[in-house]
């Protein structure tokens, strides 16, 4: 969170002197709008006939399915945007539910393509509408929320990637550019190793603001895997 006045807050991000708190984390955030605009994008181009290497069995459900993962991801970063820029009292409820979002769409679709069930809209959207209340009366158990989500995404996903060839490299890529992110984020916090607030940009390293970008970049890697099947 932002700190008031000049400093180096909790994310190890150089503070104050701006209408922002964190203006690096603020700009980054916007990292996320950015994937989640282009996931929509190949997902409409898809739809209208681009041809795939494996089809989907429902090329328009998949097609729903993954505008609605790009519309998560682009509000994830409206949601960061808001928490790093003005960072309101209520910033958590425009931030965790997108993200905790996200995280159960890819655990959905995850679990219904191990399971060989047809994946259901209120898998991922019941949990995301949670977030909601969750945010807004427990920042704890939102957080606690979240972290549960990724994990059941991150277990879920490496499964479905040990036997599903197809979706196989993407699916490690990412999760190996949210690994790295999620280790610079880290590793960078206030009163870890690499935050040095005496190193020569004051800052040696913006981790939060490296694990947007990256975290960005790989959830715009895995969107294509969304909605595949095995073929029968």
């Amino acid at each position: 969170m932002p700190i008031d006045g000049g400093g180096v807050d909790a994310a190890c991000e150089l503070a104050g002197g701006t209408p922002w708190g964190e203006p690096l984390s603020t700009w980054t955030g916007l990292a996320f709008v950015v994937a989640g605009a282009a996931i929509v994008v190949a997902a409409l181009r898809a739809r209208r006939g681009t041809p795939s290497s494996a089809p989907p069995p429902d090329g328009a459900a998949t097609a729903r399915l993954r505008v609605a993962f790009g519309v998560l991801v682009a509000l994830v970063g409206v949601g960061s945007v808001v928490q790093h820029g003005p960072s309101p009292a209520w910033n958590p409820v425009v931030h965790d539910p997108p993200l905790l979002g996200a995280l159960a769409l890819v655990a959905a679709d995850a679990v219904a393509d191990l399971t060989g069930r047809r994946l259901r809209t209120w898998w991922w959207l019941a949990p995301t509408l949670l977030s909601v209340v969750l945010a807004a009366t427990s920042v704890a158990a939102s957080t606690a929320a979240q972290v549960v989500a990724a994990v059941v995404a991150v277990a879920a996903s490496t499964l479905r990637a040990r036997s599903r060839p197809a979706v196989r490299r993407r699916t490690v890529t990412a999760l190996v550019l949210l690994a790295v992110g999620g280790g610079i984020g880290t590793l960078t916090r206030a009163g870890w190793p690499l935050c040095d607030a005496d190193g020569p940009l004051g800052v040696t390293l913006q981790g939060h603001a490296v694990w947007h970008v990256l975290a960005a970049v790989a959830l715009w890697v895995l969107a294509p895997t969304l909605g595949t099947r095995a073929a029968t």
